[in-house]
């Protein structure tokens, strides 16, 4: 057997050589696996990790070697040809979406991983669409070609259907479930089979069985690529075939351009198709002078920044470990040069920051350097302030970076301390857990005065809480979960009178407003609340317009039914009156705030709770009983699927119905069953039910 080829090592890399991506995929179809084949294939490791022993490089938490999950975005860095590859393994569960959207906010490019038995689930769903949020170009990786009822053709039509980019299939599998042993590069029209045990792949002809099916797929992919490319078009016309150079190059441009997805396959368990893997992430993914020039503001005007080492130095920090030893916080450089000992502005804080040490990233161990530049993805020690989404740059050429979204919290528990010494530590540890982590959130509750931690999901909220009593010893006593419930207007009110009249001796307050409060359905954007202004002559000033929104949007805060943030209306200024002498901002705010909030008790109000779409994988036999039960959970089913001889219910589920449905579908189904679930938003609840507690 042939010596397995290491990387070459290279100690600095132009940026046409580096690569940042990230590892995309619902739970379970194998990234952590992909990721640490990889790592083995460049040489980085010298021994391959496996997920069920607890060896991996990326998944190095306890917790997530006892779980056999991805919990935490693991930021590793490789070579592979001398290409200088920056790999974030993200996780694939629901409950850490956020890990992986603040991941694609750096990254130029992503491997998506699917299942080649189960194709596109629905977390694939969900990570693609985050992925096409923020323009990242992706390469698709079929997963466990060895396993039984794989199929590469039902995989790639599962991408098209239900994501729906055009997939460029490049490689034909040779061998099929047990019996997979290679494949076939169409570009090359080369095969490429492991053998058993083989650490590298031997490359011959096409087998005479395949070279018909060969020949017939690589044809449809040379006019797939040449209907949306223009220059392979006119040499599909002039010579009605594909150089492979020209086919490459075309699927690269397709690719960056977001126009299709290049599809290979493998069975990275096996060790095989990495290594085709690995040369499909240099040819075909985006260095960072293939993207954009990173986009900020500064002083209210937009500037570009361009990827270039001699350029002012601008840098965005996407995620924060808060050690007990210190704060390392990630960095992607955009732009400019970072060296040890630099003083760096935050344009968050407006405040100046020392550069301690700089490392390279593998996973729980890193490696120092002396400096970093544009395309680099590194960990720098020093920082003090610096959050997750804050913008680093040079002191004398400030830029606001967009910070990546944060998730709003879905789920809540009362969480307290056993030993009343312990109050203080517990409060800094969940301080430490939101700094490290922004889709968690850490509240007093007015009325009970108990501590509430708020996460993205049940499983979310176990693994912070659990991180509590094993790193900083702590014993806390959870609460019973608890959603996170909103208000809208059902029928709003029209001329809603309200004045404000306040004399306490010296300068008085008075604002009159005249309030329509209706309901509104409308994107995102705008928080679920709409202001605007039908005064007209002048009747309330601008100044004071402005106002009068700032105090709506603090009536929204709480609404009449249980104190629940309201959202889903829209609010007009139709009237109002001013004092000469006694009208001010503070009045016309206060105004806004106590008049919206006397509208929404005389509008009828609705209850809203979250709703998650649920999809159940079962055997057949166990689908009566898991019906049964999400109808008693207040289910809505909304299609069935058989896949590889199970049962696949898809159901709309309230949040609230779903805690403890575990251990509840173990139990139906003799641990059989699996289930995962994905917000898709808020649903008006029972009217029946009662207002549940804050």
């Amino acid at each position: 057997m042939s010596e397995r080829p290491r990387a070459v090592r290279t100690h600095a890399n132009p940026l046409t050589t580096v690569r940042n991506l990230g590892i995309l995929a619902h739970v379970d179809a194998g990234k952590t696996t992909v990721t640490e084949r990889i790592l083995y294939t460049t040489g980085t490791t010298y021994k391959r990790g496996e997920v069920h022993d607890g060896t991996t490089v990326t998944d190095f938490d306890p917790q997530e070697r006892d779980r056999g999950i991805t919990i935490f975005a693991a930021a590793v860095s490789c070579s592979w040809n001398g290409h200088r590859i920056n790999l974030i393994d993200t996780p694939g569960h629901v409950d850490f979406a956020d890990e992986v959207e603040r991941s694609l906010r750096v990254l130029d490019g992503a491997v998506a991983v699917f299942d080649a038995v189960a194709g596109v689930e629905p977390q694939s769903e969900s990570v693609w669409r985050q992925a096409d949020r923020h323009g990242v170009p992706r390469i698709a990786f079929v997963n466990k070609m060895d396993r039984a009822g794989a199929d590469l053709d039902t995989a790639v039509a599962s991408i098209r259907e239900r994501l729906h980019p055009v997939p460029l299939v490049v490689q034909l599998p040779i061998g099929t479930e047990d019996g997979f042993t290679g494949v076939v590069d169409l570009l090359s029209m080369r095969a490429l089979t492991w053998a058993d045990g083989a650490e590298t792949a031997e490359e011959g002809p096409v087998p005479d069985a395949l070279r018909e099916e060969a020949a017939r797929r690589r044809r449809l992919l040379e006019e797939t690529v040449a209907e949306r490319h223009p220059a392979a078009l006119e040499e599909f016309c002039d010579r009605e075939t594909l150089s492979a150079a020209t086919l490459a190059a075309a699927l690269r441009d397709l690719t960056r351009g977001g126009d299709g997805v290049v599809v290979l396959c493998g069975s990275a368990y096996r060790n095989r198709g990495v290594e085709p893997l690995l040369d499909a992430i240099v040819t075909y993914l985006p260095s960072p002078l293939d993207v954009p020039p990173v986009r900020g503001t500064h002083d209210g005007t937009e500037q570009d920044r361009p990827a270039d080492p001699a350029a002012p130095m601008v840098a965005l920090a996407f995620k924060v470990n808060a050690t007990p030893t210190g704060r390392m916080t990630y960095l992607r450089v955009y732009s400019g040069t970072i060296e040890k000992g630099d003083t760096v502005w935050d344009a968050g804080t407006r405040r100046t920051e020392r550069i301690g040490r700089i490392l390279r990233v593998r996973a729980d161990r890193h490696d120092p350097l002396e400096r970093a530049v544009a395309g680099d993805i590194v960990a720098v020690v020093g920082l003090k302030s610096a959050r997750a989404g804050s913008t680093l740059c040079a002191p004398g050429a400030p830029l606001v970076l967009e910070p990546p979204g944060v998730a709003e919290p879905v789920v809540h528990v009362a969480v307290e301390a056993r030993r009343s010494t312990d109050t203080d530590r517990l409060a800094s540890a969940l301080a430490r857990l939101t700094e490290e982590d922004p889709s968690l959130a850490v509240r007093t509750d007015p009325e009970t005065g108990q501590t509430v931690l708020s996460g993205m999901g049940e499983l979310h909220l176990e693994v912070a809480v659990e991180r509590v009593r094993r790193e900083h010893g702590i014993e806390v006593t959870v609460g019973r979960p608890g959603v996170a419930y909103r208000e809208t207007v059902g029928e709003g009110v029209s001329g809603f009178v309200f004045r404000h009249v306040k004399q306490d001796g010296g300068a008085g307050q008075f604002a009159h407003v005249v309030l329509d409060v209706e309901p509104w359905e409308g994107n995102g954007d705008e928080g679920g609340f709409v202001f605007r202004s039908a005064v007209v002559g002048g009747r309330v000033p601008q100044e004071f317009v402005r106002a009068v929104e700032a105090g709506c949007r603090d009536a929204l805060a709480t609404g009449p039914l249980g104190g629940h943030p309201v959202t889903g209306l829209r609010v007009t200024l139709t009237d109002g009156q001013t004092h000469v002498k006694d009208s001010s901002d503070t009045a016309f705010r206060t105004a806004g705030r106590l008049g919206l909030r006397d509208a929404l008790r005389a509008s009828a109000m609705v209850l809203l709770e979250p709703v998650v779409e649920v999809t159940v994988t079962v055997p057949e036999d166990a689908v009566g009983g898991v019906l049964g039960d999400l109808a008693s959970r207040r289910g809505r089913v909304t299609g069935s699927d058989t896949r590889g001889g199970a049962a696949v219910v898809t159901a709309t589920v309230p949040l609230a119905e779903l805690f403890g449905y575990a251990t509840r579908l173990r139990s139906r189904t003799q641990g059989r069953g699996t289930f995962t679930a994905r917000p898709t938003g808020y649903a008006p609840a029972p009217t029946a039910a009662s207002t549940p507690a804050r």
